[in-house]
């Protein structure tokens, strides 16, 4: 793990879950962490709906796009996170690597998307309590 670590997230459209992640995991990481995300078939814009709920928390992701995975983003990360992208991302020893069971935001009401951004905060929140040391230890 590096002095700041780098997290990518990482789903099929990068439209949606990935965004989200990567929307909190950088509003709550500050320059404390280097956030990537992306996907293995990405759509062309970001889900209207996962900008509404994010900005109803505070974090614009409106200006984001979508992007394709590439081997040197996973080669660069020190942890990735995947969101239902089966086998499409590549592995590398020595990284940590997550698999997050979420909802696809994708064709959701906003009362289901809002349900989807909390589960995303909370293991958003999880990982950099463990990723980033604290100021007590620092």
């Amino acid at each position: 793990m590096t002095a700041t670590p780098t997290i990518l997230f990482v789903c099929v459209h990068n439209a949606g879950r990935s965004q989200m992640a990567a929307g909190y995991a950088q509003a709550l990481g500050g320059d404390r962490v280097q956030v990537l995300s992306a996907g293995s078939a990405p759509k062309d814009q970001i889900n209207p709906v996962a900008i509404e709920a994010m900005a109803e928390d505070g974090i614009d992701i409106a200006g984001n796009q979508p992007k394709v995975l590439t081997t040197d983003a996973v080669r660069e990360s020190d942890a990735v996170i995947t969101m239902g992208c089966g086998d499409a991302c590549p592995i590398f020893p020595g990284k940590r690597y997550e698999d997050w069971d979420l909802t696809d935001p994708a064709g959701k009401g906003i009362d289901d998307v809002r349900a989807i951004r909390d589960e995303i905060k909370t293991r958003a929140q999880a990982l950099l309590a463990e990723l980033l040391p604290t100021e007590a230890s620092a």
